[in-house]
């Protein structure tokens, strides 16, 4: 399975998401001008990182369940 072009796709998008999640949390709980700064970018980014991770997800089911 890890030579599976599609799943180390959807791998790179879940630690995609996890890599801004992990950012936002530390600005969050740094504060200051950072967190004024980007704190809803961030979110932005990490909902559209997400809802493309969740889509490549299902097509990865969708295609190994012989779709």
């Amino acid at each position: 399975m890890t030579r599976d072009p599609l799943f180390i796709i959807v791998a790179i998008a879940c630690l995609t998401v996890l890599v801004i999640l992990m950012i936002g949390v530390g600005g969050f709980a740094k504060g200051g001008e950072f967190n004024r700064k980007h704190s809803n970018r961030l979110m932005r980014y990490r909902i559209i990182a997400q809802a493309i991770a969740v889509a490549l997800i299902l097509l990865f089911v969708f295609f190994r369940r012989g779709g």
